[in-house]
Formats: structure tokens, C-alpha cells, sequence
């Protein structure tokens, strides 16, 4: 214990001493917001500076804006670090992804300090940094996991920006669905029994969906839209399309909720006469899914964050504050996984502007510091506790035989 003390302690000075690069990263992201699948400048900046510290950078990797770095020090566990840095259409990092990015090279360059303190001969293992692109609706981490970035990962970790702290997360298992109904012009005024219309039908639709909610579980959401409701008043639409997301925090809970809602669906088409065509979109072949939190990760980061000063609501407590999804999710169900959040110092919601300018201020760098500190520390604790790491994989192995 008193090793890894002292790795903890190697880790958390070298983050301090490199605050200011840290910050300096965080404050260019954040001044260059890049979309989905847009990530140059956030992709160049984060594999310059990894490869300043010493790590084997691979650019591009799986996809275009995706990059792996890895640091190796004997034959023990593959440890992946996870950044995040897209950033949201029109209003920037109101998700705050520049904080995960800073936080996630943090706790690697923490990580990476203390692997070369230590006794080379010693097996320490391998740190695996990735750099994913693209998780705002678009899925980077499914397609890196169909690449197969998770094929030699032993345990996951990223921390998440908020208006909380929690070492659990309830990220949600989602569905993304289009609904287009059919029916028939005519003109409104002169011969209205001639159509059909496709907007009674998203109207329906709708209002049934509403009427459902009262049997939904607390933890289910749907939300939807009218994209398309007609073009003019004096044509009976022949066409409209609605577009909903369908969340739950189990797969079993989803397959519920979206059963209910597919009968909505339907129902509506019937109602009214018209057809309907239920697109399930698919994100590189799948959908973002719940988040799997092993409790052994989430309680030891909760443990090194308090050291830290920082004070967090009880498990209860936490399993109902609330989140979004996250294609985190999916690297959860194949590896022992976390994804904390942590306060920035706001009480404002996410992907909101007003969240686009808390990310960028010093209370929010700060926070990310303790948070990258944290992750390396729980990073630490697994590569030199082969206890430790047991129960981890129990505790995934028992939770994956159960769901």
C-alpha cells in the first residue's frame, strides 16, 4: 500500500505541475468547437501534446478524427482512458467535452508518471489513451468497438462534467425512431373528404403517447417532434413524420417502453387512415445502451475524489439524479467501466449556452483537475492491486449473468 500511496502522490503532483498545459487545452477546445466528426483541430492538439509526453501515438485511428496513444510498462492490465471533445451544433461545448478532454489527458499524463517511477522490471501494464469522436447522436465509440479498439482493454474510465458529482451514472439506453405517415392531398376548403391526413395521424400519435405515460416506470423518457407537419393550411397533408427517443436504464426496460410506443405508432396510422413507415435508426449498426457502472471503480473514485474535498450524494441518492445516454454505455457492457460526473461549479442544465460558458471558466478547469486526478488514482489502484482487480471482473462477470 505504501507503493501505491506514493504512485498516487507522483500522479497527482505531475497533473499540478502541468495544470496550466491542461488548461491551456481546455481553453482551445472550447474556442474551437467542432462538431461531430469535425474534430481536427481537438484531434491535432491532443495527439501533439500526448506524443510531447512520450506516448506511441496512432492518428486517425478507426476513424478520422479517433486516435489511440498508448504508454506500456510490463505485461499487466490494459487500462483505457477515454476523452471526449465534439462539440454540439450552434452552441458549442454546452456539454462541456473540453473538460472531459482535459480531464482524460490529466489522469494519463498522471497515470504516466507514475508508471516510470516505478521499478521497470516491475509489471505495471499498459495505458491505453483513446481519443473518441462523435458521441453527440453519432455513435464514435460503436463504431471504434466494431473496429475492435476494446479487444485488448481490461478496464475503461472517463469523468463527465455536470452540476453534481456522482461516481455512478444513469446513462440510459436509447432508441432513435422516425415515424412517417402516409395519406392523401385534397383541397381543405372544397373537398376535404377526399384526403387523408397525415398530420391527424402525428397529432394522434402524439397524444397517445401522452395518454401512455401515466403507465410508464419513473425512469422511462420519451420525447419527440414534428418535423414535417404540412405545407400549406389549404392542403390536407399527405404526409408527416415525427421523430422520438425512446430511453430506459436496462435493455429489458427499452424492448417495454418501445413495444408501448410502437403500438402508438400504429395505432395512430390506424385511426386515421393513413400508413406509416417506423424507421428504428441505427448507429453503426446498433444503439447507444445503459450504462453499466461497476461499483468497485465508482466507490474507489469516490474514495480518492473525497480525499480531495469533494463530497458526494449517497448511492441512493445518486441513482436518481439525472442523465442523458451515452455510447459510454456500449463500452460498459464489454468491460469493467465508470464514467463519473463532476460538479464544474453551476447549477445550469447541459447543452445549454449558459453550460457553454460555465465549462469555460476556472472553477471548471479546477474541478478537472481533481477529477483527473481521481481516474488516475482509480487507475493506479488496478494496475497494482491484483485483488482489486479480481473483484472489479467479479463484479462485472456477475452483473452481465444477471442482465
Amino acid at each position: 500500500m505504501a507503493a501505491t500511496e506514493r504512485l498516487r502522490e507522483i500522479a497527482t503532483r505531475y497533473i499540478d505541475q502541468h495544470a496550466d498545459d491542461l488548461y491551456s487545452i481546455n481553453k482551445q477546445i472550447h474556442a474551437r468547437p467542432e462538431i461531430a466528426h469535425q474534430e481536427v483541430f481537438a484531434h491535432e492538439l491532443l495527439t501533439s501534446y500526448l506524443a510531447q509526453q512520450g506516448f506511441e501515438v496512432e492518428k486517425h485511428y478507426a476513424l478520422e478524427t479517433a486516435f489511440k496513444a498508448t504508454m506500456k510498462y510490463g505485461d499487466g492490465p490494459n487500462i483505457a482512458v477515454i476523452c471526449e471533445y465534439d462539440a454540439l451544433p450552434e452552441i458549442g461545448h454546452g456539454c462541456g467535452h473540453n473538460l472531459i478532454a482535459e480531464a482524460g489527458i490529466g489522469a494519463a499524463i498522471g497515470i504516466k508518471a507514475a508508471m516510470k517511477a516505478f521499478d521497470e522490471s516491475t509489471n505495471f501494464g499498459t495505458l491505453t489513451v483513446y481519443g473518441t469522436p462523435a458521441e453527440e447522436g453519432y455513435g464514435g465509440k460503436i463504431a471504434m468497438i466494431q473496429h475492435g479498439c476494446l479487444n485488448d482493454i481490461d478496464f475503461a474510465m472517463m469523468v463527465h462534467g455536470s452540476s453534481f458529482d456522482a461516481g455512478i451514472s444513469n446513462l440510459a439506453s436509447m432508441l432513435d425512431v422516425r415515424i412517417t405517415y402516409h395519406g392523401r392531398n385534397a383541397h381543405a376548403a372544397l373537398c376535404p373528404w377526399e384526403g387523408v391526413n397525415a398530420v391527424d395521424a402525428a397529432v394522434h400519435c402524439y397524444n397517445t403517447i401522452s395518454a401512455m405515460r401515466q403507465h410508464f416506470k419513473p425512469s422511462w423518457r420519451v420525447h419527440g417532434v414534428i418535423n414535417d407537419g404540412g405545407k400549406l393550411p389549404s392542403i390536407i397533408p399527405d404526409r408527416s413524420q415525427m421523430r422520438f427517443f425512446i430511453r430506459a436504464l436496462s435493455e429489458s426496460d427499452l424492448k417495454q417502453v418501445a413495444t408501448k410506443c410502437d403500438q402508438c405508432f400504429r395505432g395512430a396510422a390506424a385511426a386515421t387512415g393513413c400508413t406509416v413507415d417506423i424507421d428504428y435508426r441505427k448507429i453503426h449498426g446498433d444503439h447507444y445502451m445503459c450504462m453499466l457502472n461497476n461499483l468497485s471503480m465508482a466507490n474507489r473514485y469516490e474514495l480518492h475524489a473525497s480525499h480531495l474535498g469533494i463530497k458526494f450524494p449517497s448511492y441512493v441518492e445518486q441513482l436518481g439524479l439525472p442523465a442523458g445516454s451515452s455510447d459510454m454505455g456500449n463500452v460498459s457492457q464489454l468491460v469493467p467501466s465508470i464514467h463519473p460526473f463532476f460538479d464544474i461549479g453551476t447549477t445550469v442544465p447541459k447543452h445549454s449556452t449558459a453550460f457553454t460558458e460555465a465549462s469555460a471558466t476556472l472553477i471548471a478547469h479546477q474541478k478537472t483537475l481533481i477529477a483527473a486526478k481521481s481516474l488516475a488514482s482509480v487507475a493506479i489502484d488496478i494496475y497494482m492491486d491484483a485483488q482489486f482487480r479480481q473483484q472489479i471482473t467479479q463484479e462485472f462477470n456477475d452483473h452481465k449473468m444477471q442482465s
